[in-house]
């Protein structure tokens, strides 16, 4: 009797695609997932972060990533080269924090993977209208691994509180160089410890003038991924970053500066000279703010399982299995393409061949 050989089916391949270092933070839980299922993950850089890749982790040309021919490339960028074989997939760089970038959709994506209702209604509403791309609600990837280390109760305040302040880049939305004196004054007095910590693309006078308040009360964090200060502190301050709504999630209150999209769940001023009340509010901690902090958790980000980068997998394989098509073809977007070639060095033809 001859007995039937069973064949282990061929892993799938997924590219995990990079502009910016703090990719690797988004992309590396989706990573481990592909990894937990058997299956293979490799990385494209375009910009800075591929330094920062580890010893296990794979890094490919342009010419290899075609001959790969990935199921899907991944990523939190904006765009993506469109010459690269595989499902283009979006799964954000952050929470919209009132920005209109947030909502650009650009052409280059075949599936968004929306991080909670709030997204999934914006980006389902204009999927409705456009027909060239998919939504599915995943949750988050970079936070997995903070949610799955994330308590139920919110711990205590410290004595002396912790207080992370964190700005955005842009000259327009940034506080940085508003509060500048008033951070420097509460800084010295050791009432609080400080954190400060900077977006990668910071005006780096900004930067320098910051890190010159370090004293034994103020430190200033390099750190890529600012998950990882989270818990260190007791609240944070900020001003129209897509941090601050990551930081929610802890269910510790945030103090921002002319907030662009100002509620309930923010303590929110717009003169430096309310700075110091706000926060001694913040650490008192206001029931009807707490309340109001958790309630805006659920709709940024219901998820608490630690699970989204399944979720964005399984997205992906419910995507091919109805055909991997959208109801209408993306637009051709020639001006955009034409600056990712030219900004990767690419101007061979845009299919692989059979």
């Amino acid at each position: 009797m001859h007995l039937a050989r069973t064949t282990s089916p061929m892993p799938k391949h997924y590219l995990l695609y990079g502009s910016e270092r703090y990719a690797l933070a988004i992309l590396r839980p989706i990573q481990a997932a592909i990894r937990a299922r058997g299956d293979e993950a490799a990385w494209f850089f375009d910009g800075p972060g591929a330094e920062d890749l580890h010893a296990d982790e794979r890094l490919l040309t342009v010419a290899e990533v075609r001959a790969w021919k990935p199921l899907a490339v991944i990523t939190s960028s904006n765009a993506v080269p469109h010459f690269f074989p595989g499902v283009k997939v979006e799964t954000f760089h952050g929470f919209d924090a009132g920005k209109p970038r947030h909502i650009y959709v650009r052409g280059f994506f075949d599936l968004y993977c929306t991080t909670g209702p709030r997204d999934t209604a914006q980006f389902q509403a204009i999927a409705d209208q456009l027909g060239h791309f998919s939504v599915i609600e995943t949750g988050f990837p970079k936070i997995d691994p903070f949610m799955r280390e994330l308590g139920g109760a919110v711990p205590p305040v410290r004595t002396p509180p912790a207080i992370l302040y964190h700005s955005t880049f842009s000259p327009s939305w940034s506080a940085a160089e508003t509060l500048y004196e008033e951070v420097k004054r509460l800084s010295r007095d050791g009432r609080w410890r400080w954190i400060v910590s900077f977006h990668p693309k910071m005006n780096p006078d900004t930067v320098a003038k910051f890190k010159a308040l370090q004293n034994d009360y103020l430190g200033f964090a390099e750190n890529d991924n600012i998950l990882e200060l989270f818990g260190q502190v007791d609240m944070m301050c900020s001003d129209t970053s897509s941090a601050l709504n990551e930081f929610l999630l802890t269910g510790k209150p945030v103090v921002t500066f002319d907030n662009r999209r100002p509620g309930p769940q923010l303590i929110d001023i717009h003169d430096a000279k309310d700075f110091e009340p706000a926060i001694e509010q913040a650490l008192s901690r206001p029931p009807e703010l707490m309340a109001a902090i958790r309630a805006y958790a659920d709709a940024i980000h219901p998820y608490r399982d630690g699970r989204s980068s399944e979720r964005v997998l399984d997205a992906i394989d419910t995507f091919v299995a109805r055909g991997g098509r959208n109801r209408r073809a993306k637009p051709w977007n020639l001006w955009r393409k034409l600056k990712i070639r030219r900004r990767i060095g690419y101007w061979g033809p845009a299919r692989t061949g059979k």
